[in-house]
């Protein structure tokens, strides 16, 4: 992403209402489904892997429907880059902060699946929550690298800290009571990880969750951003309880089961677009060669 095109998005977001810019983001989306090929590839390979069940053109409609809703937070997430605080709230409301309620100041995890409103869920707990600390992995493109770190720091002083950071600063923050909005669900590799299912196919999963659970005393909210009308709507769900459980990976294959129960609520919302099954068990092939 180049300026020129920033310059564009940042002219349709000066021009736009919340609602046009998704319009013309599902139209983006399907332009995309056809023109990014590698990528649809990469999509419908998860989604064989992950619904067997269905058959090849229900998955095709199903990866159509999630180049549109990719497409539409595309363009809707430049409300989260230079919107207003109050554009950035008509956009997204809250549900279920009852369960967040007990735990503001104190130690919590909120566990953030990477759903295609992660980013713009992000940014609005950073407006109600702040300061809040996360850990990103830095995007190659330094422009669009700049634009996500500033979104995701410009309301109320959050950190935001580097993977290649390390933990401890992570850990620090959550221990002086910002709450942690974690990302684990993305295939990072061997390092810190174990197999555990997913749809029923092992996958390389980060155990941060109850390794840092455990070392700060934080508790687990979940919080699953999702389209909703022309917005989003961020749910908080019920604090986790026995957890850590002790068991590193039977705490990581409860992260999973989790995380899958929300995305067959809203599968086309999930970011199918990762090699989530890159990292194999050892002497097994991987699936996108």
């Amino acid at each position: 992403m180049n300026r020129p095109v920033l310059s564009l998005l940042r002219l349709l977001h000066a021009t736009l209402s919340a609602r046009a810019l998704g319009r013309l983001g599902d139209a983006l989306g399907v332009a995309l489904f056809h023109l990014a090929r590698a990528r649809r590839r990469i999509g419908a390979i998860n989604l064989a892997l992950c619904f067997p069940e269905l058959d090849e053109a229900a998955r095709r409609r199903l990866l159509r429907a999630h180049f549109r809703a990719l497409g539409r937070a595309t363009l809707q997430e430049t409300i989260s880059w230079w919107g207003s605080r109050a554009e950035v709230e008509r956009l997204t409301r809250f549900e279920g902060e009852e369960h967040m309620a007990p735990h503001v100041g104190k130690p919590v995890i909120w566990l953030a699946p990477h759903f295609v409103g992660l980013n713009i869920g992000g940014v609005r707990v950073s407006v109600a929550y702040a300061p809040a600390v996360s850990i990103y992995a830095r995007i190659k493109n330094p422009h669009l690298d700049r634009l996500m770190l500033h979104a995701r720091t410009r309301f109320g002083q959050s950190e935001l800290y580097a993977r290649h950071d390390g933990i401890k600063p992570v850990i620090r923050a959550v221990r002086r009571g910002l709450p942690l909005y974690y990302l684990p669900d993305l295939d990072f590799g061997r390092k810190d990880a174990v197999f555990v299912p997913f749809f029923g196919v092992p996958a390389a999963t980060v155990t941060g969750l109850a390794r840092i659970a455990r070392a700060t005393g934080a508790v687990v909210v979940p919080c699953i951003t999702r389209q909703a009308g022309d917005g989003y709507v961020v749910r908080f769900y019920p604090a986790w309880q026995d957890f850590p459980s002790g068991d590193v990976e039977a705490d990581t294959r409860r992260m999973n089961a989790f995380i899958e129960d929300r995305v067959r609520e809203m599968p086309e919302q999930y970011f199918w677009l990762h090699k989530r099954f890159k990292t194999r068990p050892p002497g097994e092939a991987g699936p996108y060669a």
